[in-house]
């Protein structure tokens, strides 16, 4: 034992500052690596999520592919130990690289191909090598440094990477992304770990370098934070490139809220299009059909009050001013920013009939769900205009807990209706919210209304092969009680573009041809999914 710690001690690296300094330094880098590690890994989930959909299942292939390459990283780094500085310093130059172009690359190969499975697949696998190499060599450089026992020196190591993590995932949400955006963050932090892993190998362990590994790292490491510096100055042009690709020639406000991205295309009214997180959410062209579809059978009764869940573009409420019986309407959305730009935009205000200047409307930011639990007026009809139930962030807005909120706000003979999307594009997801308001106690009819454009953009060849196929509309109108609502117009609805009573009848028998004997959503039993 005595012999192999004489042994150990005379292979300690020779390094210019004192063992516990070199420690400590160590152990910063560890910090820092650790949390732009975590860094990339959500950036991966955001941008996933945002480009693909289904949060849930975006987070699970990043981490799940991420945990298992690390392993293999872990079993690759065996072979560097004997070259453990050079080692760390040219993964770390290659994390940098790799991690902080990832969103980049993630958006380009979404905009300019109209996928980016693949390369979020590919990056989570060279990120999760990367970082799982990163701990056998600093395992070996550590000791080298200042040898203590090996639980010890473990305990250190994994503190140092689990707190670095811990602030690396806080800045994510709460600098990085609302400060500098996915793109600019991912290039920063990439700068920032080529910077850190570079410094601690050429001045903590340079008598360790050959002049030729020395030169190696010097080069390598310039390089990184070069090209990520130069994509950062480019990344305002680069933005508006894809973005152009992605939403045309014609994009006029483009817009990251607290709560998503919002942009609008078109050059006014008639051509106006509204996207939310690259999902088309209004087009100018048969918005008409679906906000009258969605609004009017609602209307057949008694509407004094109304409740508009979501519907921040104003277009459901320019529909409910229209009838003079409404006394007052309460639209509650989560994005400030979307009924800002309601207000405030000269083509998405002229759409809306300037319905927000009418003294009947109330506006209030909100979560719908959190709302609710605290509302207990008597409302006569609620409109649930929400954004479709397979986005992973409106799961609860489409639970059976939820209609039962909204079955306490309605007022005795109140009505519900709520958009359950495409019942013969996604027939599951469709008699799904079906189930989960019968659930809730409420008696349903559904109905559906054919449409002329897709919901989705898709990046800019299938975007226009999708846009000339027709799509429908599914709606779930409710009400409590034994009897479900009839389907019909009330006797005082204004002149409407393209809602007749014989389009209604229609309507009935679309959404019934599909029907599917699916199960209700509830919190924690979600059954939404996208479907293709």
């Amino acid at each position: 034992m005595i012999d192999q710690q004489v042994s150990l001690r005379g292979s300690a690296a020779r390094i210019p500052v004192r063992p516990r300094t070199g420690r400590l330094l160590v152990l910063a880098a560890v910090f820092i690596c650790a949390a732009c590690g975590l860094v990339y890994e959500l950036e991966l989930v955001a941008l996933a999520s945002y480009l693909i959909g289904d949060s849930v299942t975006q987070a699970s292939v990043v981490l799940s592919v991420m945990v298992f390459a690390m392993g293999i990283g872990s079993l690759l780094a065996k072979r560097l130990r004997s070259h453990a500085a050079v080692g760390f310093g040219l993964i770390e130059a290659g994390l940098a690289l790799i991690g902080g172009s990832s969103a980049l690359v993630l958006y380009a190969s979404f905009a300019w191909i109209g996928e980016s499975r693949f390369a979020l697949v590919g990056f989570s696998l060279a990120i999760g090598v990367l970082i799982g190499a990163e701990i056998p060599l600093l395992m070996t450089l550590i000791q080298r440094v200042d040898r203590q026992d090996a639980g010890g020196t473990v305990a250190d190591l994994f503190a140092a990477d689990y707190v670095g993590a811990l602030v690396g995932g806080l800045a994510f949400p709460f600098l990085l992304l609302p400060v500098l955006g996915q793109l600019t963050g991912a290039l920063l932090t990439g700068m920032v770990n080529a910077a850190a892993g570079g410094a601690l190998v050429l001045w903590v362990f340079r008598r360790d370098l050959t002049p030729r590994s020395r030169w190696l790292l010097i080069v390598v490491n310039v390089s990184v934070i070069a090209l990520l510096a130069t994509a950062t100055l480019l990344d305002d042009d680069f933005e508006r490139a894809a973005r152009r690709a992605v939403y045309g020639d014609e994009v006029r406000v483009a817009v990251q809220t607290d709560v998503q991205e919002v942009v609008l295309t078109g050059t006014g009214r008639s051509s106006l299009d509204l996207y939310l997180d690259g999902r088309l959410r209004v087009s100018a062209q048969d918005e008409y059909r679906y906000h009258e579809a969605l609004v009017h059978p609602a209307m057949d009764g008694h509407h004094a009050r109304v409740l508009i869940l979501g519907g921040g573009d104003g277009l459901a409420a320019r529909e409910v001013l229209r009838y003079p019986e409404v006394r007052s309407v309460t639209l509650v959305e989560i994005d400030p920013g979307v009924t800002r730009l309601a207000r405030t935009d000269p083509a998405l205000s002229a759409l809306n009939a300037h319905a927000y200047r009418d003294p009947r409307l109330t506006a209030v930011t909100a979560d719908a769900f959190n709302w609710l639990r605290a509302e207990r007026g008597g409302y006569d009809v609620v409109i649930s205009d929400l954004p479709d139930p397979g986005i992973t962030a409106s799961t609860k807005l489409y639970s059976a807990e939820f209609y039962g909120l909204v079955a306490e706000a309605l007022a005795p003979g109140g009505r519900l209706v709520v958009h359950g999307g495409p019942p013969n594009a996604r027939p599951r997801t469709f008699w799904t919210v079906e189930a989960s308001v019968r659930a809730a106690g409420l008696s349903t009819r559904p109905y559906g209304v054919i449409g002329r454009r897709t919901g989705f953009a898709a990046g800019p060849d299938r975007t226009t092969d999708r846009a000339k196929a027709p799509h429908g509309w599914g709606f779930v109108l409710a009400r409590v009680g034994p009897r479900a609502p009839a389907l019909g117009l009330s006797p005082r609805a204004p002149k409407l573009r393209s809602l007749t009573e014989g389009v209604l009848a229609g309507a009935a028998r679309y959404a019934e041809r599909g029907r599917l004997p699916e199960q209700a959503s509830t919190l924690v039993h979600p059954r939404y999914w996208e479907e293709p």
